[in-house]
């Protein structure tokens, strides 16, 4: 319940992944999407992808945070459940405390089956008095900012090296819709869905949410 990651392991799992660099990729399209090209100048240009790099920069760091807090709380829920199976006086108190974490499996469990769990909860070692922060919890951190930091790049590129904003400004949607597309199959390949499909809907709904942030003034 509390066992540490393997070295082999990956700090960050593919949805986790998938999930800050879509993030980071509707923060940047929100600067990109608010650009007028009819009139926009070399300064228009720059100050948007100023903009947009700021903002995925502080967005990376407070997502990186979260997730630092986020590990902390759950290592403190892994606790409090083995607390309560080492404590376990009955079959039943062990099915309530499993129940707090696989509640399906609980159900299913006979009264042979949890006092074996509540044995092996106890014979383990005491557990720690509180959850602390751990190695992976910081690489986690740091590889949530460089995944939300590292989308502005790839979308802001045609700005960079493109004279007619115009232009640009298509190239970069064309980059963004691929990169969605890409997301989109990993997520799908993750939860056992065609990754096509899922790459499609990532698309729609990378959109629909970057017309509704500019819509209410993101």
């Amino acid at each position: 319940m509390t066992e540490p990651r393997k070295p082999s392991q990956r700090v960050l799992d593919p949805t986790e992944r998938v999930s800050e660099g879509v993030f980071g990729l509707i923060m940047v399209l929100t600067f990109t999407g608010s650009l007028s090209v009819a009139d926009a100048g070399r300064d228009d240009v720059r100050s948007m992808l100023i903009g947009a790099l700021g903002c995925n920069i502080a967005w990376g760091i407070i997502d990186g945070l979260l997730y630092i807090m986020g590990s902390l709380a759950a290592r403190g829920r892994d606790l409090a459940v083995l607390r309560a199976l080492r404590g376990a006086a009955d079959p039943q108190q062990t099915q309530q405390a499993i129940a707090l974490v696989v509640p399906e499996l609980a159900a299913r469990l006979n009264p042979s089956e949890l006092a074996a769990i509540q044995k092996r909860a106890q014979e383990l070692h005491e557990p720690p008095a509180r959850a602390s922060w751990q190695r992976e919890d910081w690489i986690g951190a740091i590889g949530v900012f460089l995944i939300v930091f590292a989308t502005t790049f790839p979308v802001a590129l045609p700005f960079l090296f493109m004279t007619n904003a115009g232009s640009a400004l298509r190239v970069s949607n064309l980059i963004a819709i691929v990169m969605l597309f890409f997301l989109g199959c990993i997520y799908g390949r993750a939860i056992g869905r065609r990754p096509w499909t899922i790459g499609v809907s990532m698309v729609a709904l990378g959109v629909a949410l970057v017309g509704m942030t500019i819509a209410l003034g993101g």
